[in-house]
């Protein structure tokens, strides 16, 4: 154990330095390459500019080499794969695209990313928003968001396994250790397999996620509701509003573009939902979704490379034109202050 914080403290020590003798070593190229000569003004201002111009693909340079090796070529090498068959050798044109079309497991997993796309993101957006406004009005508001964010710190396959505690069900007369069962047993209720029930499970597992965004969706909301100018509220209050108008009509207004920043971000990670499904369910019970069942083609049964690229292209376009959206938003917000 402490070998491997060692070590990994070592590898953090050692990129920092990288980097920063990376960028030293670039920058006194640069500088020899065109100096900047005392008697020739021209030349000098020519140089100068021609530095500016270079200096930021310079120190550019490697993140886009990276983005290009570890995104642009995988998604161009992606889309060939999907022409092919499982092995990846033969190709047999739109045939995976006509198989997705027509495969009952690949439209049920498209609607329950429907479904988690429905319900995740309003649900983490609304109740961030909820607890942002109230717990600005207590005085112990600060420790109240840190309870609620604490959830962020946890990897969604822990998460998962708290909640299948919650979730747990003992059969026959055994002793219900999951907590909504013993709940329900002891209001009078019949103990359930609560993952396992038609249609349901799903936003069972939905509750995870909802559990652990919700505390982002409030530490954002919760800075653009302190962005919101005093004198609006006062002027509010003084021609008769009540906090229920307040709310609806003075603050969400206001911090529109930063709901909406928030909704789509959530959207964009539960598109790509992963984790908790396979650790709650591994996918049973009609609750594949899109990532799981990529999943399942390519390293399950022997891996289909073929459908397995198909879905990861779907996945990708679903994704991109939110994250596009997202980026706009965020610069048109940060143009507006």
């Amino acid at each position: 154990m402490i070998s491997q914080i060692v070590s990994a403290i070592g590898v953090m020590v050692a990129g920092v330095f990288a980097c920063a003798l990376y960028y030293w070593l670039s920058d006194k190229l640069l500088s020899l390459a065109l100096p900047v000569p005392e008697g020739n003004v021209r030349q000098a201002s020519i140089n100068l500019n021609r530095r500016a111009t270079i200096r930021p693909w310079l120190f550019l340079g490697p993140a886009l080499i990276l983005l290009g090796v570890y995104l642009i070529y995988p998604v161009i090498a992606t889309f060939i794969l999907s022409f092919y068959d499982r092995s990846g050798d033969y190709y047999v044109g739109f045939a995976n695209y006509r198989w997705a079309f027509f495969d009952q497991q690949f439209r049920q997993s498209i609607f329950n990313n429907i479904l988690w796309l429905a319900v995740v993101p309003a649900a983490c957006t609304f109740f961030g928003l909820v607890i942002a406004v109230l717990t600005d009005r207590i005085w112990w508001g600060n420790i109240a968001k840190s309870i609620v964010f604490m959830p962020m710190a946890i990897s969604f396959v822990g998460a998962s396994v708290i909640w299948k505690f919650i979730y747990e069900f003992r059969g026959g007369n055994e002793t219900q250790i999951g907590l909504l069962n013993a709940i329900v047993k002891a209001v009078g209720g019949d103990p359930q397999i609560w993952i396992s029930l038609p249609f349901w499970n799903s936003f069972f597992l939905m509750i995870i996620l909802i559990w652990i965004q919700t505390g982002f969706a409030m530490v954002i909301l919760s800075a653009a509701l302190r962005g919101i100018p005093e004198e609006t509220i006062e002027a509010a209050v003084i021609d008769g509003a009540n906090g229920w108008q307040i709310f609806w009509k003075i603050m969400v207004p206001q911090i529109w573009g930063t709901i909406a920043v928030v909704w789509t971000t959530i959207t964009i990670l539960v598109l790509k939902v992963f984790d908790i499904v396979l650790t709650m369910t591994n996918g049973q019970w009609n609750t594949m979704v899109l990532a799981n069942l990529m999943f399942d083609w390519m390293f399950r049964g022997g891996g289909d490379s073929g459908r397995s690229a198909v879905i990861a292209l779907v996945i990708m376009l679903a994704v991109t034109p939110i994250m596009i959206w997202n980026i706009r938003q965020a610069h048109r917000d940060a143009e507006g202050h």
